[in-house]
């Protein structure tokens, strides 16, 4: 029988080693987004010059079919918990992993802007469904001294995709445009293959998750319910602050500053050795400190680093800050989903409820932040101090929010 979530105690309870069939349930986690997240979605930017270089559609059209991702992410997030409601945890994992296997190889074949709008489209959903089922499958079965550590180790596909964006993306590019769609396809099979036997079995029973407490929300005290609403508005604006980076850090140093796409690659580099750091750091030092003083603390470094984006244009204050920011983007996933275990120890169906609704906030923020972006961008003439400034501002808002609710609560 799994293991009941309780909220961790920083030097408390002595680490448990973990066995091979929760390190095997943790490379699942960490293959799953990979596949459906960190290839699925960061790949495409590394894609659309190619894209529109070989004039499978117009540069508006591609930009707009990359955008079809952040519209499925959403959907997928809001129908996940759906999904395990009628089908296992293990079935539904695995369908969505093999839904973004197969959008790569369909994308291979530009048929029309519908049909790669729609692939897009599905391979969102499959990143959406992921992150909200992959981490509450997994870590119920996983020693509560060291979920930090599993959280790391499944979030760490985020910042491999980002890595595999500026390394593996161009070598596949040198054999052509169609071949490195098949070379995404048959990547993202092998590790839907690797993963398939992996993943535990379904969540253990607890009150939450039974019939006789439809809505887990139901049985969660007044005070939690606050300080979980408090926590999906942090992560939503944390949402409005990370968008920056990921759509302008490259075009910052290339044009903005004058220093070429050579030097601005060089910069993503960096920003990808952070993704992939990021969430084991974040993870361990969730275990150790406690995730709701972790994800403070995350939100203090992110400000500042977007702040030195906006105000500096010194090589080494860029770089520190794209190794910041290249953490944080995939490293608040496992902060966030740490925190509400702390705020919900003993119910996996209330985690994954408040986890649903968590990413769904993320993703809905993250797209109307991107829009938003953009349209900002093109009409302040290329502002990008405007831009970087806007996304500081949103993270200290956030910092704002949940100090300000802290406040309120020892009142």
């Amino acid at each position: 029988m799994s293991r009941p979530l309780s909220a961790p105690r920083p030097c408390a309870i002595a680490a448990a080693p973990l066995s091979l069939r929760d390190l095997y349930a943790a490379f699942s986690g960490l293959c799953a987004s990979l596949v459906a997240i960190g290839l699925a979605r960061f790949a495409y930017t590394a894609l659309v010059p190619p894209l529109i270089q070989a004039h499978w559609f117009p540069a508006a059209q591609t930009v707009a079919l990359g955008a079809a991702n952040f519209a499925g992410y959403l959907a997928g997030a809001l129908l996940g918990r759906p999904l395990v409601s009628v089908w296992s945890n293990r079935t539904v994992l695995r369908g969505l992993m093999l839904a973004a296997t197969v959008a790569f190889f369909a994308c291979a074949w530009p048929l029309s802007v519908a049909w790669f709008f729609a692939w897009r489209f599905i391979s969102g959903v499959a990143g959406g469904g992921i992150m909200v089922l992959v981490a509450t499958s997994i870590l119920p079965h996983i020693p509560a001294p060291r979920r930090g550590l599993a959280m790391g180790t499944i979030f760490v596909g985020l910042g491999l995709g980002i890595a595999a964006s500026g390394t593996l993306v161009p070598r596949l590019l040198q054999f052509g445009l169609r071949e490195t769609w098949l070379g995404l396809g048959a990547l993202a099979l092998v590790l839907t293959a690797l993963s398939w036997f992996g993943w535990p079995g379904q969540l253990p029973q607890s009150a939450g998750s039974t019939g006789t407490t439809p809505n887990p929300s139901m049985s969660i005290a007044p005070a939690t319910r606050r300080r979980l609403r408090v926590l999906y508005a942090q992560y939503a604006i944390n949402a409005i602050g990370l968008v920056p980076a990921m759509m302008l850090l490259v075009d910052l140093v290339a044009r903005g500053l004058g220093r070429g796409s050579s030097v601005g690659a060089s910069y993503w580099v960096l920003y990808g050795i952070g993704a992939i750091a990021g969430p084991m750091a974040c993870g361990l030092a969730g275990d150790r400190l406690g995730f709701g003083a972790t994800y403070r603390g995350a939100l203090l470094l992110q400000g500042l680093a977007t702040a030195v984006l906006a105000l500096s244009g010194h090589p080494v204050a860029l770089g520190v800050a794209a190794v910041v920011l290249g953490a944080f983007t995939p490293g608040i996933a496992p902060l966030g989903l740490g925190r509400i275990q702390e705020l919900l120890p003993h119910d996996p169906a209330a985690q994954r409820a408040a986890w649903s609704h968590a990413t769904s906030a993320f993703a809905l923020f993250q797209a109307l932040a991107g829009y938003g972006y953009a349209w900002m961008f093109a009409h302040s003439h290329e502002n990008y101090a405007l831009i970087f400034g806007c996304g500081a501002v949103a993270v200290a808002l956030a910092l704002a929010v949940g100090s300000l609710a802290e406040r309120r609560t020892r009142r």
